[in-house]
């Protein structure tokens, strides 16, 4: 086995031509074996296999750089490159995370999550180089899909106008982002792939890049010799490749969008290993098709993740073109939302709350500057969302949740889900976010359902007691029901407890009619609590004697967490939520204390 053999490049470069074939093999089993049991980025590694093995044969680094956009493709470049260990020993895969990261080795430049960004960090490091009269080469890995983000886009532009020494752009072309690739510049890579790299229908070309074309991109040693032609290049050159994704798992070459990330699964088989369940993402989605069947003028807009709505093939062709897939350029899809709903649309945008964070200029100008009437579905937004560093839903209620306009709604569960969507997609007079719940689907039950969110600001009640309020948002609200309930116990009190609907706001007149019997209120929310909700009813409350107790999490960056953990770290457990009650209780008496 070569593979056990690699403790980095210097060993691939070791092999004979017949001997790297088969070290692409044995790759694509541990890929293939390691995420049948921990789940991951299946297709895209799985196509980048040669790439990243020629790579490491003709660039010297960490003397040369290589930045992978994205990252998700880096698997085999953490095994050539001293962490095979990871991936071909059951005790060792926790070691390394799904993307490069810096503190894993000097091969790794940056930690990458988001799309569209390895030309403009090749770039710098290109620059910083010429600055200071380095030497060696920088190579940006970006994939087609990618290619549909703005900053990919600037990158390109500021590269082929502007740098004017070595970098090298290689351009993984698979023909697919996560699902198909949408947008107008994908004509010119399907005419570069059918004339061989020799259509006049050329991006890179016209932006001033020179550009080198490899059929087999799939290929070692056709890879090796496009690479080494270009190495040491005085001028910045694209190595456009032409891949396949998934190539080496047949269901993984057979369901490439089903298969681009997975989680664990049969490795004969390729089942997974859970049954599939309901989220809310299906939820949010079957409620769109909903609305877009009763209304034509409903449309749903996603920024290359039809995941977002769960919006599978079957179900992306029952929407038709009421549904818009920009491609991985989020902030075009805000403003795109932004014009319709002024032209008179009504547009639904679905988008992850860490790819939201791309989109704060638009937000704040496009749409609420311009109060135009669109409505934001911001899923992924919890605890329970995507754990790695690069991916945490936590940042949204800060980011968005400030800003003037804006409402920005939080249910608690299905029934509540469905009726902000309805009104948010009829009212014409804001703009709307939603912050779809990430845990499991729970329903209303016997609990009332809000239809009429006009009148901004103002909380539910959901059971009125006395000394101490519990107001938990969106999907806290069962944990505001276990914390009242673990406050009788321990303390006698009947808590009020508050769904605030309205994480935007605060209630003035409910906060204040609050001071009358309560002492103590207690915020819960799913989010950072700097800049938070919370923040909001404490800054509410600061000028009176109510002792106010947030929860929420640090401002802090987590990374592969178990939320259970992180949860009990921030004290978001109903018994310490009441043994806290128990201590503010103590030190003020519950005596009233109303606004000074």
């Amino acid at each position: 086995m070569y593979l056990e053999s690699i403790e980095g490049p210097q060993d691939v470069r070791a092999l004979t031509a017949g001997q790297r074939v088969a070290l692409a093999s044995e790759i694509r089993h541990a890929i293939v074996h390691k995420l049948a049991a921990r789940g991951g980025h299946v297709g895209s590694n799985l196509g980048f296999v040669e790439a990243t093995i020629a790579l490491h044969c003709v660039f010297d680094g960490p003397d040369d750089k290589i930045v992978f956009d994205v990252s998700h493709q880096s698997y085999t470049h953490k095994m050539l490159t001293g962490r095979k260990d990871a991936f071909l020993n059951e005790e060792c895969y926790g070691d390394v995370s799904g993307f490069t990261d810096p503190d894993e080795s000097d091969y790794d430049l940056f930690r990458i999550g988001h799309t569209s960004t390895s030309i403009s960090l090749a770039s710098g490091l290109a620059k910083a180089r010429d600055m200071r009269g380095g030497r060696g080469n920088v190579v940006a890995v970006i994939g087609d899909g990618a290619l549909s983000g703005g900053e990919a886009l600037e990158g390109l532009d500021y590269v082929g106008g502007e740098l004017g020494s070595n970098m090298i752009i290689v351009v993984n072309d698979n023909g697919m982002s996560i699902a198909e690739n949408h947008g107008g510049l994908y004509r010119s890579l399907a005419d570069l792939r059918a004339t061989d790299g020799a259509s006049p229908n050329n991006l890179f070309t016209a932006l001033g890049l020179d550009y080198r074309y490899v059929a087999q991109g799939n290929d070692i040693d056709a890879l090796i010799a496009a690479f080494t032609d270009v190495k040491d290049t005085d001028h910045p050159v694209v190595v456009h490749i032409r891949t396949e994704k998934g190539l080496g798992y047949a269901p993984a070459q057979a369901r490439k969008e089903e298969w681009h990330w997975h989680a664990p699964f049969d490795e004969t088989t390729g089942r997974s290993l859970e049954a599939p369940a309901r989220t809310y993402m299906t939820e949010t989605g079957d409620h769109l098709l909903d609305l877009m069947a009763a209304d034509p003028q409903v449309t749903g807009i996603i920024a290359g993740t039809p995941t977002v709505f769960d919006f599978t093939p079957d179900r992306r062709a029952r929407a038709g073109r009421q549904l818009v897939d920009v491609g991985i350029a989020e902030e075009h899809a805000i403003a795109l939302a932004s014009g319709m709903a002024k032209g008179g649309g009504k547009p639904v945008v679905g988008m992850y709350s860490s790819f939201l964070q791309r989109t704060y200029d638009q937000m704040m100008d496009d749409v609420c500057i311009n109060r135009s009437p669109a409505t934001f579905c911001i899923l992924n937004a919890s605890i329970w969302g995507m754990k790695d560093i690069t991916h945490l839903g936590l940042f949204d209620i800060a980011m968005i949740g400030n800003i003037p306009g804006l409402v920005y709604l939080a249910p608690t569960n299905v029934e509540e889900l469905q009726a902000m969507m309805d009104w948010a997609v009829a009212q014409t007079d804001h703009p709307v976010a939603i912050r779809v719940p990430a845990n499991e689907p729970t329903h209303a039950g016997g609990r009332p359902v809000r239809t009429d969110y006009s009148d901004i600001d103002t909380y539910t009640v959901e059971h009125r007691g006395a000394d101490v309020a519990v107001i938990a948002a969106g999907d806290f609200f069962e944990l505001g029901q276990a914390a009242v309930r673990a406050i009788d116990d321990r303390l006698g009190i009947d808590a009020t407890l508050i769904n605030p609907q309205f994480v935007s706001g605060v209630d003035g007149k409910l906060l204040m009619a609050l001071e009358d019997d309560h002492a103590i209120v207690v915020t819960l929310e799913d989010g950072m609590l700097s800049g938070g909700f919370g923040s909001k009813v404490s800054a509410f409350y600061a000028p009176t004697a109510i002792r106010v107790l947030s929860y929420g999490f640090a401002k802090t960056y987590y990374d592969r967490y178990d939320p259970a953990e992180v949860m009990l770290r921030n004290g978001l457990d109903p018994d310490m939520i009441a043994r806290d009650v128990a201590d503010a209780a103590a030190d003020i008496g519950l005596a009233h204390h109303g606004r000074a």
